[in-house]
C-alpha cells in the first residue's frame, strides 16, 4: 500500500504536534505546515530526524503548492489571550486560511478534516450541545473574531462539499488539555496548574459553577485519526470532546489536591461572553467513529501537571 503524504496545518501547536506524532507512527510522511504565533519548535523537536517528516514556515492565509494526500487545518490560534492579540489576522486564518486549503484539497484531490470549535455553539441555549444545535453567538463581541470565523470556516466546507464534491470532514473540538499547552495561554487548566505549582492565587471568574468539559489530548487525537479515516459519507460536523462535566471550583480543588498546593481561591468578574455550560453530546462520534474518550480527568490532570512540573525544574518556566 502506498504511503500517505499527509499535510497538517497548526503543527507545531498542542494539538498539531501530537497529531504529527500519531500520522508518522502509522506509517505516513507528514509535512508540518506552522507560522509559529503560537507553535513552538519544542513541541516538534523529537520528529526533526525522521526523513518523513518536513517542516514548513507558512502562513495559511498564503496559499500553498505541495501534493498531499490528506490535509489536518488546524492552523488558528485557540485561546482567548492569543486570538484577540489581532482578531482581525484571527478571523483570516479562518477564513482566508479554509479558503486556501479546501482550494490545494481541490486540486489535489485530498481529503480534508476541519478543526472547528465548541466555540461554534456560543453561550448554549441547549445542554448538552448535539450537532444539530446552531448556536447563539454574538457577532460583534471580543470573542467573536475566533467564534464567527470558525462557523464561516464549516460554511466554506461545506460548500465546497456541495459544489466541488471535496471529501470533508469537520470536527468540532470541545475543551482539550495535556502536556505541551502553552503556559501563557490563559486556558484554565494550564493556569490551575501553573498557579498551583507557583502557590500563587488560584483564580476562578465569576461564582466558580460554570462548567466545562475537559478531554485528554491523546483521546482527541484518536478522535481525529477515526474521523479522517471514516468513509465520505461521514462529513461532520461530529462533536469531539469529553461529556463528563466539571465546574470551576471543582477543577480547581482537584487540580490543589494533586499538587499538593497551598494555594487559596480568589475569584474575579466573568468576562464578556464567557459560556455559562459547554458539555459535547457524543452519540454521532460514539455510532459513526466508535469513539468515546477513556482518560479520566485525575489520569490526565497527573501527566499535565508533570509536564509543568517538568519546565519549572528544568528553568523554562519561573517557579
Amino acid at each position: 500500500m502506498r504511503r500517505k503524504r499527509v499535510l497538517v496545518t497548526g503543527g507545531a501547536g498542542f494539538l498539531g504536534s501530537f497529531l504529527c506524532e500519531r500520522l508518522l507512527a502509522k506509517g505516513n510522511e507528514v509535512v508540518c505546515v506552522d507560522n509559529f504565533f503560537t507553535g513552538t519548535r519544542d513541541n516538534i523537536a523529537s520528529m526533526h530526524g525522521d526523513h518523513r517528516f518536513e517542516l514548513l514556515r507558512h502562513d495559511i492565509t498564503f496559499p500553498l503548492f505541495v501534493e498531499v494526500d490528506e490535509i489536518y487545518n488546524l492552523a488558528c490560534p485557540a485561546s482567548p489571550i492569543h486570538y484577540q492579540f489581532d482578531p482581525v489576522q484571527t478571523t483570516k486564518t479562518s477564513v482566508h486560511g479554509a479558503i486556501n486549503m479546501l482550494g490545494l484539497a481541490k486540486r489535489t484531490g485530498a481529503k480534508i478534516l476541519q478543526a472547528s470549535t465548541s466555540e461554534i455553539y456560543g453561550d448554549p441555549e441547549v445542554h448538552p450541545q448535539s450537532e444539530d444545535y446552531w448556536g447563539r453567538v454574538n457577532p460583534i463581541g471580543p470573542r467573536s473574531c475566533y467564534d464567527e470565523g470558525k462557523r464561516c470556516a464549516e460554511t466554506l466546507f461545506f460548500d465546497y462539499w456541495r459544489q466541488h464534491q471535496l471529501s470533508i470532514k469537520v470536527a468540532r473540538i470541545f475543551n482539550t488539555y495535556g502536556p505541551r499547552m502553552q503556559p501563557d495561554d490563559g486556558r484554565v487548566v494550564s493556569n490551575f496548574i501553573l498557579q498551583a505549582l507557583r502557590g500563587d492565587p488560584i483564580t476562578i471568574y465569576g461564582d466558580g459553577m460554570q462548567t466545562r468539559s475537559f478531554c485528554f489530548v491523546d483521546d482527541l487525537i484518536e478522535g481525529l485519526i477515526r474521523l479522517m479515516a471514516s468513509p465520505d459519507d461521514v462529513t461532520g460536523p461530529v462533536n469531539l470532546g469529553n461529556p463528563v462535566e466539571f465546574t470551576m471550583f471543582g477543577l480547581a480543588e482537584a487540580v490543589i489536591k494533586l499538587t499538593g498546593s497551598k494555594s487559596r481561591i480568589e475569584h474575579r468578574p466573568l468576562p464578556k461572553d464567557d459560556p455559562r455550560q459547554r458539555k459535547p453530546d457524543i452519540g454521532l462520534a460514539k455510532r459513526l467513529l466508535d469513539w468515546e474518550p477513556t482518560v479520566p480527568l485525575e489520569e490526565g490532570l497527573r501527566r499535565t501537571v508533570s509536564y509543568f512540573r517538568d519546565l519549572i525544574d528544568r528553568g523554562e518556566l519561573h517557579a
